[in-house]
């Protein structure tokens, strides 16, 4: 396919995981990509990588600028950059609440802040946010990782209704449990790995974890020119584990 022929795009948290597989497919697809990552130092041509943290305004600004400068323009911006976390809401202090936050909620908006004049001058403006299963599903042990990503969906939603009739469309992602580096962490730390990414596995009625290339594809379908009428929508991509509701395989 090439649908994003002649179109710019950024990522963030583009150096690995969902946002690498992202931004190789718009690539492949027509698009001049440039990411934007704490350590872009991983990314290789065609794609162009810049430094930014997303907790820093200033930092996002320049990076956003120094993006569009080498890109000569910018029509899609995938935010994506994020961390994770666990527990129930007695297990994180204060701080931990505010550095999550930080992160996935007011790091996109502090990217959109920076991308928003340079998408109005755009005929093929989106933005792509990533949410997960977690804004809209009730998992054990994820309160501050689910909080944060219930504001990206009602961000989204948000977004969308401000920016609709400047030709800007927002929507977003919602991934299930997906096989990136974050998820093998948590699985490296967990007392039985094995039984642990079989529960993981189990939740989702495919049975397996869902691949970054499989997200990436969702993606790349909400930001695309093609998709024009989509705004305001959220892309469940978790195996039906939002939706399905299986019985048991008989024994």
């Amino acid at each position: 396919m090439s649908d994003f022929e002649g179109l710019k795009a950024l990522v963030t948290g583009g150096a690995s995981g969902i946002g690498r597989a992202t931004a190789e497919l718009l690539a492949e697809r027509g698009a001049l990509v440039a990411v934007l990552d704490l350590d872009p130092s991983t990314v290789e041509k065609p794609l162009l990588g810049h430094r930014a943290d997303v907790t820093d305004d200033a930092s996002v600004r320049e990076a956003v600028a120094a993006a569009v400068a080498d890109l000569g323009g910018l029509d899609v911006v995938i935010n994506n950059a994020g961390i994770g976390a666990q527990g129930t809401v007695e297990d994180n202090d204060d701080a931990e609440w505010h550095r999550v936050m930080d992160v996935n909620v007011v790091g996109m908006v502090r990217v959109a802040r920076a991308a928003l004049p340079h998408l109005r001058e755009s005929s093929n403006a989106a933005i792509v946010n990533t949410c997960s299963i977690a804004a809209t599903a009730g998992l054990p042990q994820r309160a501050l990782y689910s909080a944060t990503k219930g504001a990206v969906y009602s961000l989204t939603l948000a977004m969308a209704a401000d920016h609709v009739r400047e030709g800007i469309r927002v929507n977003c992602v919602n991934p299930g449990t997906v096989d990136t580096p974050w998820v093998g962490r948590l699985l490296d730390a967990a007392g039985d790995p094995a039984a642990e990414r079989a529960a993981l596995e189990a939740r989702q009625p495919t049975g397996r974890l869902v691949s970054a290339t499989e997200v990436a594809g969702a993606i790349a379908y909400l930001a695309s020119p093609l998709s024009g009428a989509t705004t305001g929508t959220a892309l469940a991509v978790d195996g039906g584990m939002q939706g399905l509701r299986l019985r048991p395989v008989s024994q």
